[in-house]
């Protein structure tokens, strides 16, 4: 059976602003990512006909093929782990990194970004789970890193990024949510010039109501529009 793209989206945006109202938030401080790894281009250009502006890829190879099949009718962030070796490939495909966990990968980034005359947009990627299988930085060396981005001219950190465990129950994910934006407003408490954290990338097909409910202002989607992974 064909997955209704568009309807799919439809309904995403109803639970996003129902989701909104019971936190007293406007539903137009959560954008929509449609994560669009394994997706035919043809698939996400239904999506960008039905309003999506950002697009989420999680493998460089990947992006390399699509990105300049389908063009920058949308924002496209790269939210998967970023290897330093990679990184040559990848500054002018994205707009955005959701996925800097060390200051190697800033660094990297910040060299290529400056060589061909672009600022990137990234996101502090942290493990607030502590999960040996996720990526992310520890909480508790997150500010020091942002210190360190902070002297990078063309880097412009943004916010932050995490991962909770996974889970059935949508609430587990909260206690993991909860702490992100703990630590982003720790982290704007200390004022470090040249940062700004007015973005938090968390939740996801299963949980990303209960993320709206704990402030993310970028909700990662792929199944819920797309349908399941072949």
């Amino acid at each position: 059976m064909e997955t209704d793209i568009s309807s799919n989206i439809s309904l995403i945006r109803q639970r996003i602003e129902a989701a909104s109202a019971r936190s007293g938030r406007d539903p137009r401080s959560v954008r929509l990512m449609a994560v669009s790894k394994t997706v035919a281009p043809e698939r996400i250009r239904e999506a960008l006909e039905a309003g999506i502006t950002l697009l989420g890829e999680n493998y460089v190879q990947e992006a390399r093929e699509k990105i300049p099949a389908i063009g920058h009718a949308a924002e496209w962030h790269m939210i998967g782990h970023l290897q330093t070796n990679k990184v040559k490939y990848v500054v002018n495909l994205f707009d955005w990194i959701h996925s800097v966990d060390r200051l190697e990968l800033a660094r990297e980034l910040d060299k290529r970004a400056g060589q061909n005359n672009r600022r990137l947009n990234v996101l502090i990627e942290v493990n607030v789970s502590g999960e040996e299988s996720k990526n992310g930085m520890e909480p508790d060396a997150a500010l020091e890193l942002v210190r360190q981005v902070s002297l990078l001219p063309n880097i412009s950190v943004r916010g932050l990024m995490t991962m909770p465990p996974y889970s059935d129950n949508p609430e587990n994910s909260r206690p993991y949510f909860q702490a992100l934006r703990k630590l982003r407003d720790e982290i704007s408490a200390a004022a470090v010039p040249n940062i700004r954290m007015d973005e938090l990338s968390m939740g996801m097909t299963d949980d990303f109501e209960v993320a709206i409910e704990e402030g993310t202002t970028i909700i990662r989607v792929g199944r819920a529009i797309f349908g399941k992974r072949l």
